[in-house]
């Protein structure tokens, strides 16, 4: 998906200029060019801060349209959409199962490299979230606590809270979660 043409899309369609989007989300609408000109990713935090500010959740700019006729109850591992803005070997993976904006519940594969995170800004979102983690160790803060999780480990917490993950370790950290509803 490219990123800065669709936010580009859905920043006209609002009737939004660079600069009230900016100033709505708190950047520079310097930012907001380089995005749309994909000469920049945002991180997580920061595409979820211009997401609130049109505003509109991931799941709802991420969106892939499921093909009419009978019901679409399973994926292969190809059919996910990635979510996370960001590429590159360093960056975070958020990918989704299906399309959340036709369901009650959103649920994300994650993977977060070495000293990966979701950004410096911490995230807040209505809904719950909760995850288990499968490999490696991530570092969770919520509201003033922080914990670090390992195998196994999992978390659940009221979205409103701001939260933000890292991996601290130095192997790539593969969490599955939930979110409800699909907000972020």
């Amino acid at each position: 998906m490219d990123i800065g043409k669709k936010l580009q899309e859905v920043r006209k369609s609002r009737g939004l200029s660079q600069r009230e989007l900016a100033a709505r989300a708190g950047l520079t609408n310097g930012t907001i060019s380089l995005i749309e000109q994909n000469k920049t990713s945002p991180s997580v935090a920061s595409l979820k801060s211009l997401l609130d500010a049109i505003p509109m959740s991931m799941a709802e700019f991420f969106a892939t349209i499921e093909e009419s006729g009978d019901p679409k109850y399973f994926y292969a591992v190809g059919e996910f959409t990635e979510i996370s803005p960001q590429t590159g070997a360093g960056a975070v993976s958020l990918r989704q199962l299906g399309n959340a904006t036709t369901h009650s519940l959103q649920i994300l594969d994650e993977c977060y490299p070495p000293n990966a995170d979701t950004g410096p800004e911490l995230l807040s979102h209505v809904g719950e979230e909760a995850g288990i983690v499968i490999s490696g160790c991530i570092e969770i803060t919520v509201d003033r606590q922080v914990k670090v999780l390992g195998p196994g480990d999992g978390y659940l917490f009221d979205s409103r809270l701001p939260h933000r993950f890292r991996n601290p370790g130095d192997v790539a950290c593969k969490i599955i979660s939930a979110c409800t509803p699909p907000t972020f």
